[in-house]
């Protein structure tokens, strides 16, 4: 029964289950609206829904559910298990048997599946399709019309009519990518009803002012270097994506700016951008591409390490060979650049005088001063001050430096990284207890302190704060040896003195729960995030207390870091109002949520069935067409889209061959990028081998990007600098060594579904069976011990012969030469028909004489020509 339908009493017995009053009031309604009514939520980056799921698990939480939950990262599944905890929530891998799996499904719940093995349990009949309650998706955004998301949906649309479908996704602008977007996803998750919460909705202001944390906004200008070298790569920057550009003008690189180049998802974008064509670009296009990815991991490191670390990087680049593939290392701003990073490190004669970081002094003045003036006032034992970090080598850097000391952590840093000087600084002396000179830098006696780069790089790590602050050479800070193999939670429950906790949030599933398990008293937010300060901001109105947290926020003030935060709030706005502005415009279908037949999007391109007289004109039962894929397929679009053309799929574990359409039909598919790399790596040659032993028809399907030109010659490289023709002779190569195969060009998987149900017509299905059997480890031993590979490929080749009888002419003649005395009948025999026999028999013996051929067909074209003329 659907929502919308419940009765009051019905819906009240359900949100007992639940905890309605620990939600804040927009997660609530958020909750309820996708209760009553199946729809796409579609939240800003922060607002975490982890509630709103929790307590939508908590409803169905129940042996006479079954509710299936896509697209759930593996710390999301052991976080929603241990919260529930009442034996009705399930994880279903590779790991789990089938047997398991059906026994599973049958005892109902929740369940966390992977896509993949969902839509084969699907077309196995293993699911109870008409007694699913419903569909949980998360990351909505990813899901596709071909993807194995939209199979799985449609194959539970065809089936159930009753079940729900609740959609939820915190990237807003992966929904503003192409015309029309938002609707084709909304389609394709039969879903009608769309809902935008912004961070600028009333309703979350609102939720979130009352408690909010109280912020402090640190900016720290960089040093005069530091700017003079931020400008040279910039510059450096803007020369690489005008000539990256200048040279690919067939291609749209309008998203490639300086700008954007500076972001934080940057690199990800750029390579799903290129990935379609990544194979079409010059070797110079690429570099190029590296070369934007190497300046934005310079001028990043520039801001967030230290400046040894980031002169040691900087003059890795420096080097005969690296120039050679990189020009941007030969230019002018190259040269200014290299030449001011070594006076940030050094005095003029090669004194090792390195600069702090800018951060590093408000920082230490946070912790030494500020906080413990704070913790004084408050009075408390328990006081946690949690540093956030972008990075784990921030983290390891920070934990360094606040246990000993700036000028040691940079001292010991430099002679780990082998950066050569004459001499040390007089403020560097103490910190490694040696003599100056040349041989200072050759003759260190390193303590524990110096860095290892073999040293493992954590993610988080916890340091005590003695009661008496000292100066510099006596530091309050200390590593907690004792808590190396506890987590978080155990550490908090066993704090007694402050502490300072210096944390990652990249790469953290979800900080709002490690908020929770810390509960810090101060925040010091090191790198800028959006994501992680509007999770603070929910830790916080959910805490509900009198007392706010105190959040410091350290920030360069008119540097790339400052523009890339900026820039990011300013996407993620526009983007929410075009969402708003689009959902104003957008028209829904009624039948769009799938629950009716006429639903288009449910519709299979099924042949209309044909009527036979004898049964009064009443249409026959059309046979069952099938395609035999191969488990490895189910990664690409093309078993959904052939699905969608009325085809059914059987999913087999196939080592020859990624489709069987007929008994004799074996298809290799190769995208653009695939081709390229099997042609190099000579992996084609061997599959097309291995097709010719089992086939008699085998294919190489060549699939193009369908939003890319369907072209291959000039075209197929998009770098006006190179061309094609090494690839294409390759291809050449492969067709002369197998000249009975087929290539078939296909513009889009659409394409190739269609050919494939053309190729099919009229044609007997492939035997499930055989595919499985043939190709494995065995085989293999068969074909290569027992019948020497060489003569096998020579004898598939004759006429006569072919996948069938191959292996019996083989085991039964022994060797060509018995094969050559054997008479026709015997022949016969062995292979089982006659015009096989003939075939075989007739092109081991007739005598085809070249001379007389060509006399006789002299002789036919004279009397035809004179026939003519009389």
């Amino acid at each position: 029964m659907a929502e919308e339908d419940l009765e009051p009493s019905e819906l009240d017995k359900l949100l007992e289950k639940t905890d309605l009053e620990y939600m804040l009031e927009f997660e609530t309604q958020i909750f309820l609206d996708i209760l009553h009514k199946d729809g796409l939520v579609v939240a800003a980056k922060g607002l975490n829904l982890d509630l709103v799921l929790l307590n939508l698990f908590k409803v169905y939480s129940d042996p006479g559910n079954l509710v299936m939950v896509l697209n759930a990262s593996e710390a999301e599944e052991k976080f929603f298990i241990n919260k529930i905890k009442d034996g009705n929530v399930h994880s279903t891998t590779f790991n789990v048997s089938i047997t398991d799996r059906e026994d599973a499904y049958l005892s109902g719940g929740i369940h966390f599946i992977t896509t993949r093995i969902l839509v084969v349990d699907l077309l196995k009949n293993r699911v109870p399709i008409d007694k699913i309650t419903g569909f949980v998706i998360l990351r909505a955004h990813k899901v596709l019309e071909s993807c194995q998301e939209a199979f799985a949906l449609r194959l539970y649309r065809q089936s159930n009519k009753t079940g729900f479908i609740k959609a939820f996704s915190n990237s807003v602008q992966s929904f503003t990518m192409g015309f029309g977007h938002v609707e084709r996803i909304m389609r394709t998750i039969f879903v009608k009803e769309l809902y935008i919460w912004p961070r600028f909705h009333s309703m979350v202001i609102q939720s979130l002012k009352q408690y909010e944390p109280q912020v402090i906004e640190l900016h720290i200008p960089i040093s005069e270097n530091m700017s003079k070298m931020q400008t040279y790569i910039l510059e450096l920057m803007n020369i690489t994506v005008k000539e990256l550009k200048r040279i690919n003008k067939t291609v749209e690189l309008q998203e490639i700016t300086v700008e954007n180049c500076l972001t934080k998802k940057f690199q990800k974008n750029l390579q799903m951008q290129l990935d379609g064509i990544w194979n079409q670009l010059s070797e110079k296009s690429k570099q190029l591409v590296a070369d934007l990815k190497t300046l934005r991991h310079l001028i990043i490191t520039m801001h967030y390490a230290d400046p040894v670390t980031f002169y040691s990087t900087l003059s890795s680049y420096r080097t005969m060979e690296y120039a050679q593939t990189a020009t941007w290392v030969l230019t002018e701003p190259a040269e200014l650049l290299f030449s001011q990073a070594s006076s940030l490190i050094f005095t003029g004669d090669k004194e090792l005088n390195p600069e702090f970081c800018p951060k590093w002094k408000s920082l230490l003045e946070l912790l030494k001063v500020e906080i413990p003036h704070e913790i004084e006032k408050m009075k408390t034992r328990e006081n946690k001050i949690l540093i956030l970090c972008s990075d784990q080598k921030t983290c390891y850097q920070l934990s360094q430096l606040l246990t000993h000391g700036p000028h040691k952590y940079l001292f010991f840093n430099a002679l780990d990284k082998k950066v050569t000087f004459k001499k040390i600084n007089d403020s560097f002396q103490q910190c490694g207890k040696i003599e100056e000179g040349p041989e200072a830098a050759k003759k260190p006696k390193l303590d524990e302190s110096n860095v290892n780069e073999s040293e493992e790089i954590k993610s988080s790590y916890v340091l005590t704060m003695s009661q008496t602050p000292g100066d510099d050479s006596q530091y309050i800070f200390e590593q907690c040896e004792e808590w190396e193999n506890m987590n978080i939670t155990q550490i908090c429950q066993s704090l007694t003195a402050p502490t300072v906790l210096i944390q990652t949030f990249k790469g953290t599933p979800n900080l709002q729960r490690t908020l929770e398990e810390i509960n810090p008293s101060f925040i010091i937010m090191y790198h800028s995030s959006i994501t992680a300060i509007r999770e603070i901001e929910m830790f916080e109105a959910h805490r509900k207390r009198e007392t706010s947290l105190k959040t410091y926020f350290l920030i360069h003030g008119e540097t790339v870091e400052e523009q890339s935060y900026l820039t990011s709030l300013r996407r993620e706005k526009e983007a929410f109002e075009y969402l708003i502005e689009t959902k104003s415009k957008m028209v829904v279908p009624e039948d769009q949520d799938g629950k009716s037949d006429l639903c288009l999007t449910l519709q299979r391109d099924l042949k209309s069935p044909s009527k036979s007289t004898r049964q009064g004109g009443r249409p026959e039962e059309a046979p069952r067409k099938y395609v035999i894929v191969d488990m490895r397929e189910f990664r690409s679009d093309l078993p959904a889209l052939i699905h969608k053309r009325g085809l059914d799929i059987e999913p087999v574990t196939i080592t020859v061959g990624d489709y069987i359409l007929t008994p004799e039909i074996c298809v290799e598919r190769k995208s653009l990028s695939d081709l390229v790399g099997s042609l190099n790596s000579g992996r084609l040659y061997q599959q097309c081998t291995q097709m010719f032993r089992y086939y008699a028809k085998p294919m190489l399907l060549i699939e193009f990007d369908q939003n890319k030109p369907f072209s291959w010659q000039n075209q197929y490289m998009v770098s006006s600098d190179t061309n094609s023709f090494d690839i294409q002779k390759k291809l050449l190569l492969l067709t002369l060594h197998f000249p009975k195969l087929k290539i078939i060009w296909s513009p889009s998987p659409y394409a190739t579904a269609q050919l494939f149900e053309e190729l099919k017509e009229g044609k007997e299905e492939p035997n499930v069976e055989y595919a499985a059997a043939i190709g494995g480890n065995q085989d293999l031993d068969l074909v290569e011990t027992k019948y020497n590979s060489n003569i096998y490929d020579f004898v598939q080749k004759l006429p006569g012969i072919n996948s069938k009888n191959i292996d019996t002419f083989l085991r039964r003649v022994k060797s060509m030469d018995n094969a050559v005395k054997m008479s026709e009948n015997e022949l016969r025999e062995v292979l089982g028909n006659p015009n096989d026999a003939r075939a075989l028999y007739g092109a081991l013996h007739n005598d085809q004489n070249p001379k007389e051929l060509e006399t006789k067909t002299k002789g036919q074209w004279a009397r035809k020509r004179f026939a003519k003329k009389k």
